[in-house]
């Protein structure tokens, strides 16, 4: 559990209801259904239009990476690598065959078969890069559905404000009726923003970052593969590995 994101989306809110009860509101009066309808369903509605199934699943899916981050193995991964170096040192590359099944990672596996099959060290750099850049931009695209929901939002959330004011105009000859017309205004204009600048650029922020940060460590195991490759030192390919950071 990512306890930092936990943390500032309750402060976050929290500042916020705190703030209206201190001017004096009430709770109960930002919480609109209408406005929430309206804002909400608009800004799904428009990021499913912009993307394609396979990017608004990959995106859906991927925000729960906010509080539940995937595992960074960083130090293990550094240590089968040089494990894996050793063995190709003393055995040779066939003897990484039987390394294959013990690992879950399909880029890894597919790394590994190029060594075993004797890929040049430069063609199989070559390879393994086109599949993390096509893998990067796959998790990007599904990040910045995020990005695209925080653009939409706040001119969503004056749209609702407007048929709030629409609702007024037609209602002005019976006052009952006003106050739920401008409730709805400006609460509208309050989540489009708020959920904006709360919630969806944040997550699209958040979401990229993660999608670095394991790029960064495909790209660290890429190395590793390639100094096997080429024959160095474990001791060397452990160094350079450690040079990645955690």
């Amino acid at each position: 559990m990512d306890s930092i994101s936990l943390i500032g989306i309750t402060l976050a809110l929290a500042a916020i209801l705190v703030g209206q009860v201190l001017e004096g509101g009430h709770v109960g009066s930002l919480i609109q259904p209408t406005a929430f309808l309206i804002v909400i369903g608009g800004t799904l509605g428009a990021v499913m239009l912009q993307s394609s199934a396979a990017v608004f699943r990959t995106g859906m899916q991927m925000v729960k990476w906010v509080f539940v981050p995937p595992t960074l193995a960083h130090s293990l991964l550094i240590e089968q690598v040089v494990n894996w170096s050793h063995v190709a040192r003393k055995e040779g590359l066939l003897s990484l065959e039987s390394q294959i099944p013990a690992v879950d990672d399909p880029f890894i596996q597919k790394g590994l078969q190029l060594l075993v099959d004797g890929v040049e060290p430069e063609r199989l750099r070559e390879v393994l890069e086109v599949e993390i850049d096509s893998w990067e931009s796959q998790l990007k695209q599904g990040a910045k559905i995020w990005e695209a929901a925080g653009g939409y939002a706040p001119t969503i959330g004056i749209l609702g404000a407007v048929m709030g004011l629409i609702h007024v105009m037609e209602n002005l000859s019976d006052p009952s009726k006003l106050g739920s017309g401008i409730a709805v205004a400006f609460v509208a204009t309050i989540y489009g923003v708020g959920s904006a600048n709360l919630i969806f650029l944040p997550v699209a922020k958040k979401l990229l970052g993660v999608v670095g940060t394991l790029v960064s460590l495909r790209e660290m195991v890429l190395d590793g593969l390639v100094g096997i490759a080429n024959g160095d030192n474990p001791r060397i390919i452990e160094s350079r590995l450690k040079g990645y950071g955690g």
